[in-house]
């Protein structure tokens, strides 16, 4: 049970990569090799222009893979740890040459 269980993430996982667009790639690999940080620090160290990284990260956050939290006015950005197993599967699949990036 446990493995077809794995097996549906991983292929849940490539078809969600497979549908983000380039920018909420990127958006999540800035959260990993970053960690946490508000929009305007993210958009810039994903170079996401503002308007489209709003976008991104709702679809990011309607997905589990990243969570949004406020401090003060700003909103601070994190990758959740469905979002952490999400990069390393692609990274793992795109090495194997089986994921389009």
């Amino acid at each position: 049970m446990l493995n077809n269980l794995s097996s549906s993430l991983s292929e849940y996982f490539v078809q969600v990569g497979n549908r983000l667009p380039d920018e909420a790639i990127r958006v999540l690999k800035a959260l990993e090799n970053h960690g946490r940080m508000n929009k305007e620090e993210l958009s810039l160290t994903s170079r996401v222009k503002r308007a489209v990284l709003d976008h991104v990260i709702m679809q990011l956050y309607a997905l589990g893979l990243v969570d949004v939290t406020a401090e003060g006015k700003s909103k601070i950005c994190s990758m959740t740890k469905l979002g952490e197993e999400f990069i390393e599967l692609k990274s793992s699949i795109s090495e194997e040459g089986n994921l389009v990036q």
